[in-house]
């Protein structure tokens, strides 16, 4: 997909010429794409002012060792370590002699095993928590810097509909997926007084995921961990914080107590019926019922159970949406 080339980067020494004796992955990153991002970064530092920007390596495939890999800058004349920290994140440095050759940025393991996310942290975020002014700014890096995996062939006539950061990020229709640290049960907003849950629909990109298209995703291998956030959504400042409630947590004081006859799948389903389903690699299961709301919020009640691999409920939770404009993913 086309991008728009955008920033200038400062003139720097260049770098000795060497012969680079390497093949380029036509679908290796693009380092005037990922200088773009940086330029995006510092145009909008305003919505994280105090945060700084580091670019992360996540799995794509199963067979996925992110331990050991290496990164390199490399264009006609110039190749230029990139350092890999123990997370598995990195910055650039700017080098004006491989912008110039339109270098790529080389993994040491195939690009399709890939997944690439920029990763804006502001201090003083409490552990277990975002903050959407950070995930704003993520939106934006990543998208210009070219670092979403889905895109496949098929989707690339869409162009600057899925590559230009202000129709991906602001818009409730531009669906960019984060990634949560651990697999994720619920995850609450939290603007001073205002709170509200995200529904099933901002969890698990959307909950629509067959074998056949998690090919395409950068959930691949993160389905538990994806979500949506409401960055588009002006109404949440950018100082809200996400709350994340992890899958193997304790039920918390916004659960719902499960019965001990609706306590496992077979009882939940001769009790209430057949429900959505989202299965998980590790054998959990998400189970959504929806119900008509008890306000007229125009959106139904959803009941939302936890299974582990032993069929058991975890924990529950029943969201009723308000009569407020929600978030949506």
């Amino acid at each position: 997909m086309a991008f728009l080339l955008a920033g200038s980067a400062a003139a720097q020494t260049a770098a000795p010429s060497v012969t680079v004796a390497a093949t380029r992955d036509p679908v290796d990153k693009s380092y005037r794409k990922m200088l773009a991002g940086m330029d995006i970064f510092e145009r909008n530092h305003a919505l994280a002012p105090q945060a700084t920007l580091r670019f992360q390596l996540l799995p794509r495939l199963p067979t996925t060792q992110l331990d050991g890999i290496t990164l390199r800058v490399a264009g006609d004349t110039v190749s230029l370590p990139v350092a890999v920290a123990a997370d598995h994140t990195f910055t650039l440095e700017r080098n004006a002699q491989a912008r110039q050759e339109d270098a790529a940025l080389i993994a040491s393991r195939k690009t399709s095993t890939l997944t690439w996310r920029a990763q804006v942290r502001s201090p003083n975020v409490p552990d277990g928590m975002r903050r959407l002014g950070d995930l704003r700014l993520e939106c934006m890096v990543g998208v210009e810097a070219g670092l979403l995996s889905n895109n496949a062939q098929v989707f690339a006539w869409l162009g600057e509909l899925f590559t230009s950061p202000d129709r991906v990020c602001n818009s409730p229709e531009g669906n960019y997926l984060f990634f949560a640290e651990r697999p994720v049960f619920a995850i609450t907003l939290k603007d001073g007084n205002r709170s509200a849950t995200l529904p099933l629909r901002a969890l698990y990109a959307g909950g629509t995921q067959t074998p056949s298209t998690l090919p395409y995703c950068d959930c691949q291998v993160l389905l538990d961990r994806s979500y949506y956030a409401p960055i588009w959504d002006r109404s949440w400042s950018d100082d809200t914080l996400l709350a994340f409630d992890d899958m193997d947590g304790p039920p918390g004081p916004d659960d719902t107590a499960i019965a001990a006859d609706h306590n496992t799948t077979a009882q939940m389903r001769a009790r209430l019926g057949p429900a959505h389903t989202i299965n998980f690699d590790s054998g959990y299961q998400i189970w959504r019922y929806t119900y008509p709301p008890a306000r007229n919020g125009g959106q139904p009640a959803e009941f939302t159970i936890l299974f582990g691999p032993d069929s058991v409920a975890r924990k529950a939770r029943l969201r009723e949406p308000t009569l407020e404009s929600g978030p949506k993913p």
